[in-house]
């Protein structure tokens, strides 16, 4: 699952084990993310925490959208499993089959609204190119119909999964098999 090895899930702190113990109970498995991170317990407290802030959030950028996101960075990086992974949460999200696929492999030929194209295109220039940022990428966020906070999400998402695809990188973290099958059929 990593190459530094995991943590189980009845060997982690007890506040980890609760907190990442409801992940399991609603997803029926716990993800290999969990159990990588969980040997720096620091660490992964620091990680929830953000991710949290930023996923969890009802304000602005819908749960699919920030997804959508995560996927679109993902896929520029290059990381399978934050790919599979949060693929597996769109598709659900969605309820797209195929949605996670197209904008993991072709996010500029993805068919997608103008408000997706806007904070998919977002997410691709500050994952690859953020220092070629400029005001005139924002104004199109904002014709596209994003505000300000939105924009801040997308950024903030974006850098998030910055780390969490180079950390899946350094562990060679492997999707949990669960994970493939996810929104592709009925539950």
């Amino acid at each position: 699952m990593s190459r530094f090895g995991h943590v189980e899930l009845a060997d982690m702190p007890a506040d980890l084990r609760e907190r990442i113990g409801a992940v399991a109970e609603k997803s029926g498995f716990v993800p290999n993310v969990f159990l990588a991170l969980a040997r720096r317990p620091r660490e992964l407290r620091a990680f929830l925490d953000y991710h949290d802030a930023l996923m969890d959030s009802n304000d602005g950028l819908s749960k699919a959208e920030r997804e959508l996101v995560v996927v679109a960075t993902s896929g520029a990086n290059h990381c399978t499993y934050c790919v599979v992974a949060h693929g597996a949460i769109l598709r659900v999200r969605t309820k797209d089959a195929q949605i996670a696929d197209r904008v993991a492999t072709n996010p500029y030929g993805v068919e997608l609204s103008p408000r997706e194209r806007a904070i998919v295109d977002l997410a691709l220039l500050v994952a690859t190119e953020s220092s070629a940022l400029t005001e005139a990428e924002l104004d199109d966020a904002r014709a596209a119909g994003l505000t300000e906070d939105e924009i801040w999400d997308v950024g903030a998402i974006t850098a998030l999964f910055a780390l969490s695809n180079r950390m899946a990188h350094l562990t060679d973290l492997q999707p949990n098999p669960e994970f493939f099958l996810m929104g592709r059929l009925p539950r």
